[in-house]
């Protein structure tokens, strides 16, 4: 009869034991403050946003060197298409100006062929004046046309330069500085070109000799 109470107390004895093992190790598993372990946490609490917000850091610049990228490669691809055809049509306004004003090989096989054709009509004779409206007066003419033909591809050409961007999309960007004053200055020259052949067509600057005394 003595041996069951012994047995009892020896059984609540091994529970409190145990109770008190668990208790150390959670203890021990929340290192309290002032411990290296404790330290040691915090510190990894701390770097770790720090990690966190340098990837972030990193992954905005690879943005930021992304978007540079296809800004010099994509982007100006239709703003350089737009710009040479533009720039392009600008010097050929400026080219066909400039030929309205000092004459062009055209012109002057043309001419030469007029002077040859009234040499041939007038080689059996005829008058004086139909020998220079023949032979002079209709080379004069035909230099003027073609002259004058040249000036008005010009205007057509620097015209259309200058207005294309009122016709385009509006979010366009604008055209260079020097397309728009190379067209200006082919517009100006085919002006005045157009204006020169227009008064010497029509012998408003100068007339055919006369015979009259």
């Amino acid at each position: 009869m003595t041996a069951t109470p012994a047995t009892t107390k020896t059984d609540n004895e091994a529970d409190a034991e145990a109770t008190a093992a668990q208790e150390s190790g959670a203890a021990a598993a929340q290192a309290p403050e002032g411990s290296e372990d404790h330290a040691e946490k915090a510190r990894l609490s701390k770097e770790a946003p720090t990690d966190e917000a340098a990837d972030v850091e990193d992954d905005d610049e690879l943005a930021d060197e992304l978007d540079d990228e296809l800004d010099d490669d994509g982007l100006p691809v239709a703003p350089a298409r737009t710009g040479i055809g533009a720039g392009a049509a600008a010097v050929v306004s400026g080219a066909l100006g400039l030929a309205s004003l000092t004459g062009t090989w055209t012109g002057k096989i043309l001419s030469e062929r007029e002077t040859l054709l009234g040499q041939i009509k007038t080689a059996q004779g005829g008058s004086a004046s139909a020998q220079i409206h023949e032979i002079y007066g209709d080379s004069w003419h035909t230099t003027a046309a073609v002259n004058g033909g040249f000036a008005l591809l010009a205007l057509l050409v620097g015209a259309f330069v200058l207005a294309r961007p009122a016709f385009g999309a509006p979010d366009a960007p604008p055209q260079p500085v020097w397309v728009r004053a190379v067209a200006l200055g082919g517009l100006v020259l085919g002006a005045i070109g157009l204006l020169l052949s227009v008064g010497m067509y029509f012998d408003l600057f100068a007339t055919l000799p006369s015979t009259g005394s």
